[in-house]
């Protein structure tokens, strides 16, 4: 979340930012609920002072009666402010984050182009989806998925299953040779966390599986956990950043409709994800930002797969990102490039919220900027890597960089 101080002081820019990322919020009801809060708080503060002064020594009897109203105004000021706290909490936390000046303003089509690699494919015959080539290949069982789970659910089979093992270290590898820490998540995280990292854990709009009789849900991205781990901390950040690399299997409600954007294996309930997540300085998240999409870009380079690097515009960015670039992979069943990785800068929107701090070489503490980024995802890389390296009789060519992980040269 943004400073209230800094909303207070800059509401047109705020109003401006909203406005650009898409966002309904009523920003002047949430600096009224702030000044209220505050006279509330005043005035409470002058009770409660008020109280301490006059219950020295003995009370009289009509220093009882005086000390009982002001407790029983006081009870009502603070049954005031737990309903205001709710409201302004609520107006708050719907804020976005600030946009990068170089951020392209527009929705989910205004994106900028940054640079595009490797020529898309061009076969000598008629090319099939990654669904039809790994049925054909016995890789992929949707039906049985949806059979003992439901729709967008599956079962890997076979070399998909060494495959996905290969992909993982092949990430693993590339982020361990970069300083990343390995890790890997609990599948499960605190309603407080989700909210904190800035998904929505409950309501029509949340895009994760709530545990029923519990305040955990299962997380849509290792990015939950991660910036949770350091929740309530105060960081040592003298010898740089701390860049960590983390596995975990990853739940969406939000699965999408049938169709040609969604077939296969484009967008599905479960999958597992490599995650690079970073605790920073803030002057050092611009040049993070960097690092993480040069990491992307190493892992796909290798993989040979055709692809464009994307920075989102504004209205596409999500409310905690400051910036955000994708990476998308040609892909045969769109016949167009799709989204297979991101990388965001969150600056101290998402530390702000979890209370993680660093100590500055004057003493003092200050929030710290968190980034993530993608580094290997077993839903879309398998699928790009097949659309991309399919042969004419059906079989798919193993990358050379993945070979010696996976023990063989085709699917």
């Amino acid at each position: 979340m943004l400073d209230i101080k800094f909303i207070r002081e800059n509401l047109e820019l705020i109003k401006d930012n909203c406005k650009k990322r898409n966002v309904a919020v009523d920003v002047d009801a949430l600096i009224q609920l702030d000044e209220k809060r505050r006279e509330n708080q005043q005035s409470t503060d002058q009770l409660r002072a008020q109280r301490k002064s006059q219950s020295k020594g003995k009370p009289s009897e009509e220093d009882i009666i005086r000390l009982r109203k002001i407790g029983d105004e006081i009870t009502a000021l603070e049954t005031q402010a737990l309903a205001i706290e709710g409201e302004y909490k609520d107006l708050l936390l719907r804020i976005p984050n600030l946009t990068h000046p170089d951020t392209p303003i527009g929705g989910e089509e205004d994106f900028k182009t940054i640079s595009t690699h490797k020529e898309p494919p061009h076969f000598a015959f008629p090319p099939k989806d990654h669904e039809e080539l790994m049925l054909n290949l016995d890789l992929i069982d949707f039906e049985r998925g949806g059979k003992v789970a439901t729709s967008k659910f599956y079962f890997a089979k076979n070399n998909l299953v060494r495959l996905n093992q290969a992909l993982i270290n092949y990430g693993i590898d590339i982020l361990s040779a970069k300083g990343f820490t390995l890790i890997e998540t609990p599948d499960v995280a605190k309603n407080e966390i989700l909210s904190g990292i800035g998904f929505n854990p409950r309501g029509t709009e949340t895009q994760v599986y709530s545990i029923e009789n519990t305040d955990l849900s299962l997380i849509g991205t290792a990015e939950i956990t991660m910036g949770g781990y350091h929740a309530n901390e105060i960081l040592d950040l003298t010898n740089g950043p701390k860049k960590y690399a983390a596995i975990s299997h990853c739940f969406r409600t939000e699965a999408g409709a049938y169709g040609k954007t969604s077939k296969g294996m484009y967008r599905v309930h479960q999958f597992t994800k490599l995650e690079m997540f970073i605790f920073c300085k803030p002057e050092d998240s611009t040049r993070m930002h960097e690092e993480l999409l040069v990491a992307e870009q190493a892992i796909i380079d290798g993989l040979e797969i055709p692809y464009r690097v994307i920075d989102v515009a504004s209205g596409d960015l999500g409310g905690p990102a400051y910036r955000k670039f994708d990476i998308e992979a040609w892909m045969t069943m769109k016949n167009d490039y799709g989204e297979i990785t991101s990388t965001s800068n969150c600056t101290d929107y998402q530390s702000r919220r979890l209370n993680i701090r660093y100590k500055k070489e004057d003493g003092t503490n200050d929030f710290v900027h968190t980034l993530n980024g993608t580094a290997v995802v077993l839903s879309r890389f398998p699928l790009a890597l097949v659309e991309n390296m399919q042969q004419e009789d059906g079989s798919v060519l193993i990358p050379k960089a993945l070979q010696k992980y996976t023990g063989f040269a085709t699917l």
